[in-house]
């Protein structure tokens, strides 16, 4: 990914929750970015990074990330006293989306735009990160120029907040819903999607989205006196997480 650094702040969006995400000026253009200082951060940033990676990597739409370096010189006309301590809180690298100008919030209403291919294609791949949004409240997908896009994943991979409990059979768990998922009656091609997608995720594939995440955000969440060896072990205990959800049998329910 790219690094770029923020030169102002163009606006905040507090009604997304505790993430507060804002959408800042850079020389590539607006982007769309998720603050290493908020809620869950940076795990949630690590999440967001690995899910679009496997999500590309089976032919879904996630905008594109780049780097985006936040510091005491950044402006900003907001002068709300929160939003300050939070960009104070995330000087250094945060994560940038590309801006999708003109995208509208998908709808509930939206549903029957999705193809049955498409739903299913999102599901099994929110089964596997074990996501537990995109729900009628909460879909985290835009449509833009025609097409569905995926955003919001910080809420994914949710073991990676408690290693300490992961077990051996924890990958096999079931930690997802099928039935508040919001294009659950559009995901009727599972059985035939669920091996073709599987195949596509080797070890390889799922490496390299892991390896996507940047040191940055994942040495925060080691102990101060981690190693780069210990680092490498954390970038491999996801990739074993992973490739033991996509063993057989798997179970989407």
């Amino acid at each position: 990914m790219k690094t770029y650094r923020a030169s102002r702040v163009l606006s905040s969006d507090r009604k997304r929750g505790s993430s507060w995400p804002i959408v800042v000026e850079t020389k590539a253009g607006r982007c769309f970015t998720k603050l290493r200082g908020a809620a869950q951060s940076p795990a949630a940033l690590v999440a967001e990074v690995i899910v679009a990676e496997l999500a590309e990597a089976i032919g879904l739409r996630v905008p594109a990330r780049s780097l985006i370096r936040i510091d005491e010189e950044l402006k900003r006309e907001d002068r709300n006293q929160e939003l300050g301590d939070l960009l104070r809180a995330s000087r250094g690298l945060n994560l940038g989306f590309h801006f999708l100008d003109g995208a509208v919030d998908f709808r509930p209403q939206d549903i029957a735009r999705v193809t049955s291919d498409e739903a299913s294609m999102v599901v099994w791949l929110d089964w596997l990160v074990m996501n537990p949004d995109r729900t009628l409240l909460n879909p985290n997908m835009l449509f833009w120029k025609g097409e569905l896009w995926l955003i919001d994943h910080g809420s994914a991979l949710m073991f990676h907040h408690a290693w300490s409990s992961v077990r051996e059979d924890s990958p096999r768990r079931n930690a997802f819903s099928l039935a508040t998922h919001v294009l659950a009656e559009r995901a009727t091609q599972l059985a035939e999607w669920d091996p073709l997608l599987a195949e596509r995720l080797d070890r390889d594939i799922l490496r390299a989205a892991v390896e996507a995440a940047p040191d940055d955000f994942l040495w925060p969440l080691l102990s101060q006196e981690a190693s780069t060896a210990q680092l490498a072990r954390r970038r491999e205990a996801y990739v074993a997480f992973l490739w033991k959800r996509l063993k057989p049998p798997r179970t989407i329910s």
